[in-house]
């Protein structure tokens, strides 16, 4: 090949880069929609398409109803839907020192850190209403909130709700329990005084 030749050729690629080079589309400047901006494409002309009927969200299949409601055809479910362990007792604690003693305290009395500087004032959990409330109710209430507590559905897992649910009926019973309901072991532990 003669020095021509290969001038002409050196041309034409650097030519055909160029051209290539000039056809990228990037993802920044692709065509696309600005959201819920008006879009003539479309009848509705809504932009934001609706989901398909009978999707459903990956990592959102929720079957089990009663876990992620805490309800049982429609009214507050009166167990748990799973079994409680020590684990989950001790996640529940957790949670709740975490998200609820700021405002219910730790001890539940209703008089935590947040209410000392001027917020609302929430119920004792250790009155005879919440006390006798179902389980699902106090999930659902975790779940929606209710008067001036917010919801805590985005900030703490499902099953983190009914760990909290589960620790609180052991701090409830803590403020109720009888001597006479304490192990015989656990009494004479009580009962001898501190070798400190």
């Amino acid at each position: 090949m003669n020095a021509k030749t290969r001038t002409v050729v050196a041309a034409c690629g650097l030519a055909a880069a160029v051209l290539v080079a000039g056809c990228r589309q990037d993802m920044q400047d692709q065509p696309r929609f600005k959201p819920y901006a008006k879009s003539d494409f479309y009848a509705d002309q809504r932009s934001a398409r609706p989901l398909v009927d009978g999707t459903i969200p990956r990592g959102h299949l929720n079957q089990d109803t009663m876990l992620v409601t805490g309800k049982v055809d429609g009214a507050p479910a009166a167990v748990f839907p799973f079994e409680i362990t020590k684990a989950v007792m001790d996640r529940g604690h957790q949670r709740y020192d975490i998200f609820c003693a700021p405002c219910h305290s730790r001890t539940g009395l209703g008089d935590g850190m947040i209410v000392r500087r001027g917020y609302r004032k929430p119920p004792t959990f250790h009155q005879d209403r919440l006390r006798q409330a179902a389980p699902g109710y106090l999930f659902d209430v975790i779940t929606r909130g209710f008067g001036a507590m917010p919801d805590y559905a985005a900030q703490i897992p499902v099953k983190d709700r009914w760990a909290i649910v589960a620790y609180l009926r052991a701090l409830q019973r803590s403020q109720q329990a009888k001597v006479s309901e304490i192990p015989a072991a656990e009494r004479a532990r009580l009962d001898a005084p501190d070798k400190q």
